[in-house]
């Protein structure tokens, strides 16, 4: 534990600390100090009115972010954490300013992963009240999920605690509480209907009120490689076509029957989308590592179950 303890000591400091969740590893600072939230901008190219997810280490401490917690909000968090669940809710006068990208919303989440609750319970000890941490990358690039992709990515940081590979692997659900209804702004691995059953109403679209939340612009996650998300039938066909080309060219598929050329770099999507989502950033780094041009998709399945890791390929595929 002595590495989390240094850790905390840095973040009470106003440094900043990479950290585990289950989703993917952050890049925290302390969220009450608004010039250490800065340094996270500074570090990953993010544009300052891009909000962050605050990190707390119990339900309770969300009462320190938020003026208040809307009922709805409040079904959500005692369903959900600790894990996977953002909610949006009105930010409390004078506290956050600078990770809620300067909206009156904030968004607040209580991460699963043991490492993350343990740093932010060491943290609160020294006083840190919750820690903002978006992904751990440049921005706009693909999200971390092994302490390793965040050495990659950065000299600056100060400490990375290694927690191991992510075991959900995407980002949090992203839920909007702070209006009239409740509004899905960004797809996890929980699905709809299991937050709509557990906030007793359904969930609506994002409209043009919605406050930013992150992982919501339309280019997201990209690799240095051209992704490219193709249904089944144009994929084998591409591959017929150009089996005989020698492309700088990965493919990621979940079809058994597709015929892949010895040339051309081949890993198998899994079949569970829950699989498919912890592995998806890793796969898309590694592949990416090898110099390829190209990295070729197959398109997940239809379903709900699979609405977190199509939101992350399509939006990899704009950039």
């Amino acid at each position: 534990m002595a590495d989390v303890e240094r850790a905390a000591t840095l973040l009470a400091d106003g440094e900043l600390v990479a950290f585990p969740t289950e989703t993917v590893y952050g890049l925290g600072a302390r969220a009450d100090d608004d010039r250490a939230v800065s340094k996270i901008f500074s570090a990953k190219g993010r544009p300052a009115n891009h909000p962050l997810i605050v990190h707390v280490a119990e339900p309770a401490d969300a009462a320190r972010f938020a003026s208040r917690v809307p009922p709805v909000a409040q079904r959500l968090i005692d369903a959900f954490w600790p894990g996977p669940l953002t909610v949006i809710v009105p930010r409390a006068e004078g506290m956050a300013a600078a990770a809620a990208g300067g909206q009156t919303s904030i968004g607040l989440r209580c991460p699963a992963h043991p490492v993350a609750q343990a740093l932010l319970l060491a943290a609160r000890r020294l006083g840190v009240a919750g820690v903002a941490g978006p992904s751990a990358n440049r921005f706009g690039r693909v999200s971390p999920t092994q302490a390793t992709h965040v050495l990659a990515e950065f000299d600056e940081v100060v400490a990375v605690l290694d927690g191991g590979a992510c075991s959900v692997g995407i980002e949090s659900s992203i839920v909007d509480c702070s209006r009239d209804h409740p509004v899905l702004l960004r797809p996890g691995v929980l699905t709809r209907a299991r937050i709509e059953a557990a906030a007793g109403e359904l969930l609506l679209e994002p409209d043009a009120s919605a406050p930013r939340a992150p992982g919501t612009l339309a280019a997201h996650y990209a690799p240095n490689a051209r992704l490219r998300l193709m249904s089944t039938q144009m994929l084998a066909t591409a591959l017929q076509m150009l089996a005989r080309e020698s492309l700088s060219l990965a493919v990621y598929s979940r079809s058994l029957s597709l015929n892949v050329a010895p040339h051309v770099r081949h890993r198998r999507m899994p079949a569970h989308p829950g699989q498919a989502a912890q592995e998806l950033f890793a796969v898309v780094r590694e592949l990416d590592a090898e110099g390829v041009q190209l990295i070729w998709v197959e398109e997940p399945p239809p379903g709900s179950e699979w609405d977190g890791v199509r939101d992350r390929l399509q939006r990899a595929a704009a950039s």
